[in-house]
């Protein structure tokens, strides 16, 4: 591996717009772009500024001049993507859902576990600082045991009946869209800030628009979720993505016995700490500990966001393959994680009953 790590780009959209970001502040090089023809992958190579762009994926995961490869493409393609990628001995950095289903997301975690490569799932929203701060009191017991875990992850990107995407198409997006999407992201987030695993699920998911583009919507738009965990706590969830006003809105609450944590993604630079006698705000660069410092990348008082976590999601992985260990790093096993998840909820849901789920 060279000093300066080259990577590989499968899919030119948003999300690869966003990886090419993170890589060259990581210190990488965004090397070379592939995309559905030579034709869009030049185009995408020029908006995201790669230094080529591959005729193919082929041709670009074959590529003996990359160390990672991330992949940006629909969900259903991430399988053999990843599975060629890891044959090709490169890392991976494979966009979520890791996989469409429990069997797949087991068979990509243990070949990348097998080959020994470093392979990672954008959970990003473990990087912002106030989440490291909740994770570090709940660790040092300020909060005492925790009691009810609960929240909430809206948007309103498909709220009108016109709106449509190819996420909508259990073709393309697979069987769950609106957990699957988003609902992992609220549960990794959870399982890591307060150090319980959701163990059984009683969910309903909601068709709120039955017919897009003109054609039937089998995947939910919305889900609510009753959970308790392998540590005695109970928890509620609900995941929208019909709701309208809510643009990227996730919010949890872990309450304590001595005190809760609130944490909001649209207002992330404040940790909010209630307390039976005093609620306080922790603003980000105030008061915290080595953990969440370490990604406070810009001033206190200059919001911090979504990029920024992106980033330090990248560069920690770009830590990963020069042999370091960073700290809550979310691997391939985090993305069999959701997938486990996500069958639970689904498997409720369709029983109208609880459901364990799988470790």
């Amino acid at each position: 591996m060279s000093d300066r790590i080259r990577a590989g780009i499968v899919g030119a959209g948003f999300m690869g717009t966003i990886h090419a970001r993170a890589i060259r502040r990581a210190g990488g090089t965004v090397s070379r772009v592939a995309s559905t023809s030579p034709e869009s992958s030049r185009a995408g190579a020029e908006r995201i500024g790669a230094e080529s762009a591959a005729d193919s994926v082929e041709e670009l995961i074959a590529a003996d001049d990359l160390d990672v490869i991330h992949v940006c493409t629909p969900n259903v393609t991430h399988a053999p993507l990843v599975r060629a990628a890891i044959a090709a001995g490169k890392h991976v950095v494979c966009e979520k859902p890791l996989a469409v289903d429990v069997a797949e997301a087991e068979d990509l975690a243990g070949l990348a576990s097998a080959a020994g490569v470093t392979a990672t799932v954008p959970f990003v929203y473990r990087f912002y600082p106030t989440v490291r701060e909740a994770r570090t009191r709940v660790a040092g017991g300020s909060a005492g045991p925790l009691r009810l875990l609960h929240g909430s992850y809206l948007q309103d990107w498909l709220a009108e009946d016109s709106d449509d995407d190819w996420r909508v198409d259990a073709a393309s997006g697979g069987a769950s869209r609106a957990f699957a999407d988003i609902g992992v992201h609220w549960c990794d987030l959870v399982e890591f800030v307060s150090g319980h695993r959701i163990a059984r699920v009683a969910a309903r998911t909601i068709v709120a628009v039955p017919v897009r583009g003109g054609r039937p919507v089998n995947t939910e738009d919305a889900a609510v979720v009753l959970f308790e965990t392998d540590r005695g706590a109970a928890g509620n969830l609900t995941i929208s993505q019909v709701s309208p006003g809510r643009k990227n809105r996730l919010w949890f609450s872990v309450d304590g016995a001595t005190e809760s944590l609130t944490f909001d993604q649209e207002n992330p630079e404040t940790l909010w700490i209630g307390g039976r006698e005093v609620n306080r705000q922790l603003l980000r660069g105030t008061s915290e500990g080595r953990a969440a410092s370490r990604y406070s990348v810009v001033p206190a008082g200059h919001p911090q966001g979504y990029q920024d976590c992106f980033d330090a999601f990248v560069a920690d992985t770009y830590a990963a393959l020069a042999g370091q260990a960073p700290d809550g790093l979310p691997t391939f096993a985090d993305g069999l994680r959701a997938a486990h998840l996500t069958a639970a909820v689904l498997r409720s849901s369709e029983s109208s009953s609880w459901v364990e789920v799988s470790s």
